[in-house]
């Protein structure tokens, strides 16, 4: 990924602390959200009751970008242990 994109999804996995809901973003299932940052997505699930947001994945639009979200869900749960 480009310093200049980077800088920029960075920039926004950062935003997600303070507002994970924001207008700009995609709910996709249950707790999984996207978010578009130019040619890139990201990904990520947020667990209000351990007020936690968990970045599954960032990459450029495809529609395998999209593909086995109920498996990072999964992993994120995973990640979290009983806090999720």
């Amino acid at each position: 990924m480009p310093l200049k994109d980077r800088e920029r999804v960075v920039e926004t996995m950062r935003s997600l602390r303070d507002d994970p809901r924001a207008h700009n973003t995609l709910q996709l299932q249950d707790n999984l959200y996207r978010v578009r940052v130019g040619d890139y997505r990201v990904l990520y699930a947020v667990f209000d009751r351990v007020l936690v947001v968990f970045v599954c994945k960032t990459a450029r639009r495809a529609e395998a970008t999209y593909r086995d979200l109920r498996r990072m869900v999964t992993r994120a749960k995973r990640e979290l242990g009983d806090k999720g």
